[in-house]
Parts: structure tokens; sequence; C-alpha cells
């Protein structure tokens, strides 16, 4: 039998079958990983592998040490059965729900959140069935397929599901022919992705307008975080810093620029001469005002105090 299937009622037991099957993995289950379930089944058919996993909330990374450890290069190609899954791998986030797909590489670290009861179909294929080179399934990683309404991936996926489905339970002879033909099928959907216009891009962009509207709105928090903005925005702590870098700066300096540029917008206002130093450094988040002070002075050149009384004398 070309094949195996694992229940798993403890989460450690789901996190040996997943490196087995997958490369070593990190696995981080909450609120109680005491009542967690899950189970996997794989169908080893030459080159191809398939399994179907279902779980309770979990979430799976494979980290740069994993890579390291076990040099595992296949790609992933996850097909959302039941429940959501939110991928991150190579700066950018796919959200799948049942019905559509997503490609990942274990050759590089990704992170895989599965915040509900979840089922998934996952194919492991050998990066050559892909025929794509390493630039394109770089740029194929973490995009969902499946979510337009028309085009070619329309009925592709649907035929790769069944395909998939029907491996399992078809006649050894025949699972070979049937393996190349889902390998073929994820082929052209790779292809067909990497054709399609992408809007990452203006994704990222909006999603940068969106950070930057909430610090605005947030900045007299003295607890605003990076964790803070991107748990609040549904991404991953590293992709918010790498939407900042994009734009030469961090999500700390950002902040920090934007709560010091309103403190002196304010000490310059006469309306605000009868306020504080001190309650204005608090008001945009400053908690100490000798930081306060010494922030200000590293920004502009002088003393709050100074400025203010420049900005009265004038």
């Amino acid at each position: 039998m070309p094949g195996h299937v694992t229940a798993v009622n403890e989460l450690p037991s789901w996190k040996q079958a997943l490196s087995t099957a997958y490369g070593h993995l990190e696995l981080v289950a909450r609120p109680d990983p005491d009542s967690w379930r899950g189970s996997l089944q794989v169908l080893r058919l030459g080159t191809l592998r398939v399994a179907t996993e279902e779980s309770d909330a979990v979430r799976v990374l494979r980290t740069p040490q994993g890579t390291a450890a076990d040099g595992h290069g296949h790609i992933f190609a996850r097909l959302q059965l039941d429940g959501r899954a939110r991928l991150f791998q190579d700066g950018r986030s796919a959200d799948l729900h049942p019905g559509v797909l997503a490609f990942y590489d274990a050759s590089r670290p990704f992170d895989l959140v599965l915040p509900e009861h979840q089922r998934a179909r996952v194919l492991m294929v050998p990066r050559p069935l892909l025929r794509l080179g390493e630039a394109e399934l770089r740029r194929v990683t973490a995009k969902v397929i499946g979510d337009a309404p028309d085009g070619p991936t329309a009925f592709l996926l649907p035929l790769l599901s069944g395909l998939a489905q029907e491996i399992g339970t078809t006649a050894p002879t025949a699972r070979e022919e049937l393996a190349r033909a889902v390998a073929g099928l994820l082929a052209t959907l790779a292809a067909d992705r990497l054709a399609a216009p992408d809007a990452a891009g203006a994704e990222e962009a909006t999603l940068f307008d969106r950070v930057k509207a909430t610090i605005e709105t947030r900045l007299g928090e003295p607890e605003l975080s990076p964790r803070v903005l991107a748990d609040e925005h549904g991404v991953s702590l590293r992709y918010l810093h790498k939407l900042f870098q994009e734009q030469g700066t961090t999500v700390g300096g950002w902040i920090r620029r934007r709560r010091l540029e309103s403190c002196r917008a304010e000490l310059a206002r006469p309306t605000a001469a009868d306020r504080t130093i001190a309650a204005v450094a608090a008001r945009w988040g400053f908690v100490s005002p000798a930081h306060f002070s010494h922030a200000f002075h590293k920004a502009y050149g002088m003393s709050p105090a100074r400025y203010r009384g420049q900005r009265s004398d004038g």
C-alpha cells in the first residue's frame, strides 16, 4: 500500500507525523493543547505525495533552522477543503477558504496559521514537475488560486480536486497515470497564476495606508507597537516590518516620528501655551518626559522648551 494513515490524539504526535511527511516543522496550539485533535493521511505515488490533513486550530512554522536541518525542497500545493487558513511566505500572505489553492515552498521558511478546525489536501510536488524556474517559483508562492470566477482556473481547479480525491480509490496500476495528470494540472495552474495581472503591489500599498491610518488614530496610546498593529491588521510581524522597510523606515521609527511631529505642532500652537511639556508628551504617547526630551532634541536639534520659546518669541 503506497501510503499510511495516522490518527492523532495529541499535538506532539501530529507534529511528528507532519514533520515526517512535510519536513521539520514547529507547531503552536492554543488555547488548550491537551484537548487538541488532528489526523493525517499520506499517499506516496512515485515522486508525488498526496496528504489529507485535518486538525483543530494550530500554527505551523517552517523555520530557517528546519529548512537547514532536513534540506527538503519540494513544493506544496494546498487545497483547502474545510475551514480557513492563512499562509505567509516570501513577504506575502494568502487567505485560504474552501475551494481555493496556494503554493508554498519547503526550501524556505513559511508560516501557516490555521485559526479554526480545518481540513485540507496537500500535494507535495518535486520542483521540476512544475516546469518553473526558481525566480518564477518565488513569484507564485502565497498567492490565492481559485478566487476568480472565470478563466482557466475556474474549471481546472475543480478537475484537480476531483483527481486528487480519486487517487486514493483508484487501482494501483492507474495511480501513476493519475499522479502525472495531477502534476500537469498543478503546472498549468501555476503558469496561469503567474500570467494573471497581479494586484499584490496595490494590496501592499493599501495595507500600508491602512496601517498608517491606524497609527494616526492611536498615536496617544503608549502601548501602540508593531505587534499590536500586526494583530489588528491580521498580518505577521515579519510582513509588517517588510512593508515599512520597503518605504525606507521601520514601524517603530514611523510611530516615533509621527509622535514627535504631533508634539512639535502642538508646542507651536499658542492655544496650547498653558499645557506643560510633559502633558504634551503624554498626550502623544510618550511615557517618560526625559525620553521625550531626548528624542525631540535628537530630531530637531533643540529641547522642547527652547523650541516652544522660539515659537512664542516669533
